[in-house]
């Protein structure tokens, strides 16, 4: 009984860490987008005051 208890207890602490890993993935991403969009918005900007 011990043994079975420790590996659901391995496979509760993986299935956290996966859950953990991807909310940091996504939210990594979406800080990437921002500011990918921040720039980008910047150069259209900047061009439309050089004309």
């Amino acid at each position: 009984m011990p043994k079975v208890a420790i590996a659901i207890a391995c496979i509760c602490l993986l299935t956290l860490s996966g859950c953990g890993n991807t909310a940091y993935g996504l939210k990594k991403d979406g800080q990437e987008a921002s500011h990918a969009m921040d720039n980008a918005t910047h150069r259209v900007l900047s061009a439309g005051a050089k004309k």
